[in-house]
């Protein structure tokens, strides 16, 4: 078995994707938050879980909260979080944690 701890790196979605692009490492003030999981975790439908809701609250974590007044502000922070998500699965790369992405995505 894998026991090697692996980590992900959660970036403020709306500035993933240009760093990527251009830096090796985030700049400093782009906020991000580091996650570790173990590949074994990921072999159970719990590990799987468990990893996809610390994905979903590190994206609440970079991508800022905005007023319900702003519904401008409202579908952009949508959209960060959507696409902080988006990347950290892509980063793990395991086809469970996909499907149970994929799964929420369509239901919600």
């Amino acid at each position: 078995m894998n026991r090697i701890s692996r980590n992900i790196l959660i970036l403020l979605g709306g500035l993933a994707g240009p760093l990527a692009a251009g830096a090796a490492t985030p700049a400093s003030d782009v906020p991000s938050v580091a996650l570790k999981y173990s590949a074994q975790s990921l072999e159970s439908d719990t590990g799987v879980n468990e990893l996809y809701r610390r994905i979903v609250r590190a994206a609440e974590q970079v991508c800022p909260a905005s007023s319900i007044h702003d519904l401008s502000a409202m579908q952009r922070e949508k959209a960060c979080r959507r696409e902080a998500v988006a990347r950290a699965i892509q980063q793990v790369n395991n086809a469970r944690l996909a499907a149970l992405y994929a799964a929420r995505a369509k239901s919600g």
